[in-house]
């Protein structure tokens, strides 16, 4: 969901400066009257982390979910859901950061823990294994991260069903491994069972819509179909400048790739 939290602009990063306000007095209360080891203490330094890994300051997110991290440890327990959670959210961090050993680190401790607490096909498993695949996809190991996506995928279809927005995002993950080892057939039969997806669950003009429209031009350009390709781009522009802006990163992503697609 990167495009919709980034596309907030302005209006957004005022929403979460308010937010970070109230977690603050929260602390306040909560540090005075249960402690700084209480575990509701430690829900309001990881609820701080989140804001600050939304704003994008990734050094203040770590801080606040290591200090989370280390209440829930002691006072928790080593295996407790609380903790494979804050795992995650570390995890997220390293990964903004380039830091992907870490990041993998983290992930696999929370799927351990949520394995073994939550059972094997709970979806909060199924989370860690996508964000281990997305680990695995950036260090360019496309078979590691078509296996972890794999086994979330099979998770999601049980539980959430083959249309829900996370089937979505699976679908789309697996794509986009196709696509990097260079199966662009395969890939753009993921990309359509996600888009169906999105299209039917959140609507023709959603920003995730519009990245699958993108995704799916990318490959017709690779195939050298470049008036698919261009008529799947100028879908995502439509969408991307009106409802990212035209100065979003997203928007400009598809500037480029139209770009392309003419200087062909």
């Amino acid at each position: 969901m990167l495009y919709y939290w980034l596309g907030r602009g302005r209006q957004g990063l005022a929403q979460y400066g308010q937010a970070l306000t109230w977690h603050e007095k929260a602390l306040s209360i909560r540090e005075k009257v249960l402690g700084k080891e209480h575990p509701d203490t430690a829900t309001t330094y990881n609820n701080i982390g989140k804001v600050y890994y939304r704003q994008g300051k990734y050094d203040e997110a770590l801080t606040w979910h290591e200090k989370a991290l280390s209440i829930r440890k002691e006072v928790l327990g080593e295996g407790h859901p609380d903790i494979a959670a804050a795992c995650n959210d570390i995890g997220r961090v390293y990964y903004r950061q380039g830091d992907y050993d870490k990041a993998l680190m983290r992930y696999q401790e929370a799927l351990s823990i949520r394995k073994e607490v939550l059972c094997a096909e709970h979806p909060s498993t199924a989370i860690t294994y996508n964000n281990i695949g997305r680990v695995y996809h950036r260090q360019g190991k496309y078979d590691e991260a078509l296996k972890s996506y794999q086994k979330g995928l099979v998770i999601y279809r049980k539980v959430l069903g083959t249309k829900h927005p996370s089937t979505a995002i699976t679908y789309n993950n697996i794509g986009r491994v196709c696509y990097r080892q260079g199966e662009y057939d395969e890939a753009l039969m993921w990309y359509e069972k996600a888009l169906s997806i999105r299209e039917k669950v959140l609507g023709k003009k959603h920003p995730d819509t519009a990245a699958t429209y993108n995704n799916i031009g990318r490959v017709y350009y690779r195939q050298d179909d470049y008036d698919e390709a261009l008529a799947w781009y100028e879908k995502a522009l439509s969408i991307r400048e009106k409802v990212l802006g035209k100065k979003h990163p997203g928007t400009a992503t598809t500037y480029n790739n139209i770009a392309f697609v003419y200087g062909n």
